[in-house]
């Protein structure tokens, strides 16, 4: 049986993962017992709570209500510069960009806030860029069943600027083209240069 068709681990109790922020402290050198440190760990535990509350978020329920009375609105629906703050999986440090959602309806279309909602819903949990661009991109896709989704993420990854290579001011672009944005060019193309992105042409 592989991890991932195990059964879920049961979720530690706050006592059990605030003793675990203790022994990292010590890990590091400090001495949890001291006054600087003493509520430490009920501090991590509780922004914990609101760095990873996406686990919480069904993506899916976000999109669910939509509105058909749109004139027969058919033209690229486009939120830029969605802010995420997200967390890399591989070294628990912060990931932190900028989202761009683009989708083509056929006859409805959903509240704009949604679309910042599914992509905190993901952002909030440990990410790899990859995977979280195509999560937002498949979830829109499946739910409102648009002519096409585009997607492009662009993030400062603190696991590479403040260890490891060090090279800060270096920042990561993925992206994802479902539909008529896969398909046609002028679609992508009208997509990328809103976004004044020419360099971009693919997806993830």
């Amino acid at each position: 049986m592989t991890p991932t068709d195990s059964a879920p681990l049961p979720r530690p109790t706050r006592e059990e993962a605030e003793d675990a922020v203790r022994t990292l402290l010590r890990w590091a050198g400090e001495d949890p017992r001291r006054e600087g440190l003493h509520d430490t760990p009920a501090r991590v535990v509780r922004s914990y709570e609101e760095f990873f509350c996406g686990y919480a978020e069904d993506p899916v329920d976000l999109l669910t209500r939509t509105f058909s009375e749109v004139e027969d609105y058919d033209e690229m629906v486009l939120l830029r510069d969605i802010r995420f703050e997200s967390h890399c999986e591989h070294h628990m440090v912060p990931i932190i960009g900028v989202a761009h959602v683009a989708y083509l309806p056929r006859k409805r279309v959903v509240g704009i806030s949604k679309l910042a909602r599914v992509v905190d819903a993901y952002a909030r949990r440990f990410q790899i860029q990859e995977r979280m661009t195509a999560q937002i991109a498949n979830t829109i896709n499946e739910v409102l069943q648009p002519r096409g989704v585009g997607v492009v993420i662009e993030a400062s990854h603190q696991c590479m600027t403040t260890r490891g290579v060090h090279r800060p001011g270096v920042s990561m672009v993925t992206s994802r083209m479902l539909g008529t944005f896969r398909s046609n060019s002028d679609t992508r193309r009208e997509f990328l240069s809103i976004l004044n992105r020419p360099g971009v042409t693919g997806g993830v």
